[in-house]
């Protein structure tokens, strides 16, 4: 039998998001495993793997919202806006950074933003990755972009360094494609001292937190999530009975609503999960006069 299902898992600082996912190919005896969204080998934290049919959920979570707690250092700043990067520039006395000095400039990063990207990132540039072409000696300039922090805060006194810089904890809350690095960079430059990250944790992609992830080691079919349970927690749904459930199976267009389906929650919505009585998921649809149906999983 295949193995479907949604795998949240606790990644390890050392491992790129893709060495995970040949890790579960392997512990699900299947290559069909992708995920939904890169974490930086440095960084920790959860990353939503699908398996099997669920892989077609993973476009429907790409765009979710995200939380990480991270540790900035000011004093200086790198090539990659972390402490895996080259020194750039002058190394600086941050001593006269305070929690107060640093607090002042959150609200100018928190809101709808313009922010710059990391160089070092898999942003496509003419097809190939930015961060293969730094790495090649390429002069790489990319466009700003509109992100959302909802949430920029700190969460830790600053802490002194003998070698002049100092370091703070904080919490993000924010929109999908925002980079924790370059708000890191971008706030070490209005200080006037350089920052970059030196530790980056994910504790939230969309309703998946810390306490939904499993440890990688030792993963196995048990920790799938069933698609229909998992997509209930991200797209608004709604249960059908077994005649529509065989309609959309042999991809009959069904008025909508349906008289008898409860549209308690997914009143409104432009794109609903479809459940099937013993709650397995049946579909993913557009809404409009009939449904449209983005993906069929049975």
């Amino acid at each position: 039998m295949s193995a479907d299902g949604l795998l949240v898992v606790d990644k390890p600082a050392g491992l790129t998001s893709h060495a995970v996912v040949s890790r579960v190919r392997k512990a699900m005896s299947t290559r069909k495993v992708g995920h939904a969204g890169t974490l930086d080998p440095m960084a920790t934290g959860v990353l939503v793997l699908g398996v099997g049919r669920a892989t077609r959920l993973l476009t429907m979570l790409t765009g979710a919202d995200k939380s990480y707690k991270a540790t900035i250092r000011f004093g200086w700043s790198t090539t990659t806006d972390d402490a895996e990067g080259e020194l750039l520039g002058q190394v600086c006395n941050a001593g006269d950074v305070t929690a107060a000095s640093v607090a002042a400039h959150l609200a100018s990063f928190t809101g709808t933003i313009s922010q710059v990207p990391s160089t070092i990132s898999a942003i496509k540039v003419d097809g190939k990755r930015a961060h293969a072409r730094a790495r090649a000696g390429e002069d790489v300039v990319l466009a700003a972009r509109q992100v959302v922090v909802s949430r920029f805060e700190m969460m830790s006194e600053i802490r002194p360094s003998i070698d002049g810089s100092v370091e703070c904890d904080v919490a993000v809350d924010c929109s999908s494609g925002t980079y924790i690095r370059a708000l890191a960079r971008d706030l070490g430059e209005v200080l006037g001292v350089g920052g970059h990250l030196t530790a980056l944790r994910r504790t939230r992609v969309g309703p998946f937190t810390l306490d939904d992830a499993a440890n990688l080691e030792g993963v196995e079919p048990v920790d799938l999530r069933p698609m229909g349970d998992s997509a209930k927690r991200f797209i608004p749904w709604c249960h059908v009975d077994p005649e529509a459930a065989n309609l959309i199976a042999h991809g009959v267009r069904i008025e909508w609503p349906r008289e008898g389906v409860s549209t308690e929650h997914c009143s409104d919505a432009p794109q609903i999960a479809i459940i099937g009585e013993q709650g397995e998921l049946i579909a993913v649809a557009s809404v409009g006069a009939k449904l449209h149906y983005d993906a069929v999983f049975i």
